[in-house]
Parts: C-alpha cells; sequence; structure tokens
C-alpha cells in the first residue's frame, strides 16, 4: 500500500467514526452505505468498516454499527495529529505488537522517543533481534499500565519498594481512584513482584521513566553495557508474567510387583 492510500484510508476512518459517534448507533444498509436514525447517509468501503472492527473502535451486530469507546480516543488523537502536521519531522514511527489483556495487536511506536524501541531494533550475530517480540510487547504494556494508573507524576526511584505495598496512614488514599486506575496500578505491582527486586529497577527506569541505558548505568554505576544485559533478563521474565509457557502434562511412574501388566484401555 502506498503513502497515499495509507493516508486515504486513515482519513475515511476518521469520517467513519465521526459519523457513528455522533449518531450512536448507524445502520449498514446495502453492504455499502451507513444510515443514521436521523436519516442521515453515509457512503462507506468495506475495508475501512473491516479495519475500525479489526482495531477495536466498532462494534457490529447484524447491519446495526455501534462505536466502541476506543473510538472517541482514537478519533481525538487523529484529529490532534492533523493539527500538528510540524510534528511529523520530530517523529520515526514504526509498526509494533503490544500485549493488551493477553491479546497481541498491531500498533504505532515514535522510536526517537522510546529507549526500549531503540533496544528492539538491535540485532544478535545470528540476525536474530537482540530483544524478542514477546519481551518488548511486555515493556510496551508494562507502559501502558503505568500511565494508565497515574504513577509517572509521582513516582521516583525510591517508590520502587513501595509499588506492590501500601504504607502506614494510606487506607483512604484510593477512595478516588476509578476502577480502570487502580486496576492498573495492581498489574503493575504484579508485574514487578514477577520481574522480581534484582531486575524491576532497571525496567521501571527504561520503560515507564524512558531513561536511556547509558543515564541507567550512570545512575546506578553498573559497568558500561550492562544495562542492556539486565534489561533483556527482566523483560524477558516479564512476558512469561504474562504470557506463561503451557504447561506439559507430567508423566505418572507406576511400581508393580513381578508379572504386572499396565492397563492400555485407559
Amino acid at each position: 500500500m502506498s503513502e497515499a492510500d495509507g493516508k486515504g484510508n486513515a482519513d475515511a476512518l476518521a469520517r467513519l467514526l465521526r459519523f457513528v459517534l455522533a449518531a450512536g448507533e448507524v445502520r449498514l444498509v446495502e453492504g455499502d452505505a451507513l444510515v443514521a436514525p436521523d436519516g442521515r447517509r453515509q457512503p462507506l468501503a468495506p475495508v475501512v468498516l473491516a479495519e475500525a472492527i479489526s482495531l477495536g473502535l466498532l462494534r457490529r451486530g447484524g447491519a446495526r454499527l455501534s462505536p466502541l469507546p476506543e473510538a472517541r480516543v482514537h478519533l481525538k488523537r487523529r484529529l490532534c495529529d492533523a493539527q500538528t502536521p510540524f510534528a511529523g519531522q520530530h517523529r520515526d514511527m514504526a509498526a509494533v505488537t503490544v500485549l493488551r489483556d493477553g491479546v497481541r495487536e498491531r500498533a504505532l511506536a515514535n522510536r526517537l522517543e522510546s529507549p526500549l524501541a531503540n533496544l528492539a531494533r538491535l540485532k544478535e550475530k545470528s540476525g536474530e533481534a537482540y530483544l524478542p517480540e514477546g519481551a518488548f510487547a511486555a515493556g510496551e504494556r508494562l507502559h501502558a499500565d503505568f500511565t494508565r494508573g497515574g504513577l509517572q507524576p509521582k513516582m521516583t526511584m525510591s517508590w520502587e519498594p513501595r509499588i506492590a505495598s501500601r504504607q502506614k496512614g494510606e487506607a483512604g488514599a484510593g477512595r478516588d481512584l476509578t476502577d480502570t486506575t487502580l486496576a492498573a496500578r495492581l498489574r503493575v505491582a504484579r508485574a514487578i513482584e514477577a520481574i522480581g527486586p534484582e531486575l524491576s529497577g532497571v525496567a521501571l527506569d527504561v520503560c515507564c521513566f524512558m531513561k536511556g541505558l547509558e543515564m541507567v548505568e550512570r545512575e546506578r554505576r553498573w559497568p558500561a553495557r550492562s544495562a542492556k544485559l539486565m534489561l533483556r533478563a527482566a523483560l524477558l521474565a516479564l512476558a512469561r508474567h504474562y504470557a506463561p509457557p503451557a504447561k506439559t502434562a507430567r508423566h505418572r511412574h507406576v511400581w508393580g510387583a513381578e508379572g504386572y501388566r499396565p492397563d492400555l484401555s485407559r
């Protein structure tokens, strides 16, 4: 797909979302048009509709389409991008895979503002990626939960041991937090616990505080290039936490007396 085709689809998707959000719910008629409750019509390209559904922006029930909460966020972000055309020269956008609720999804990331994305571009001598896709996706998910939980404005390096535990006098501190925020904080706490105290610090520094590896080494007084190894180990542990490997069936051993024959009918 050419750049012009991609931009055209993005514009068509924005028009579709704007129409559905304004109407609340629309009907799909003749497979290529939308009709709002007030009778307004809008043409529709099947490929744009398929993209909106695959991205989790619209819900389809038969011939009816309704917007999901992500639709308004997506449209708002699209409009902001359109209003700041000069910001594009400071971006290096690339398609990445992220984990959300255990499902891998495609998204766009600005590689110029993410130390983790810089690491994801490194290659082993064999040509394979230094940071496996699952590990990169785990780091992105940790960053998303960290941001969704509203932790960034308040957290510093001294906050690390307190993520998974509440301090004395903080019993009522969470009463004004939404369920979404509290759930995100709980996921961060569980992730940090899964990584372990030895590796969680570097994961927080890079994935959440967006610190470069050299800064991490300087602040923690680590040898050169050691942060890269520590971060990789942390993200591999985090990936196993988010997507545990399937358990293999354990073989049972049965001891029998002389002349014993196993029952093969089971």
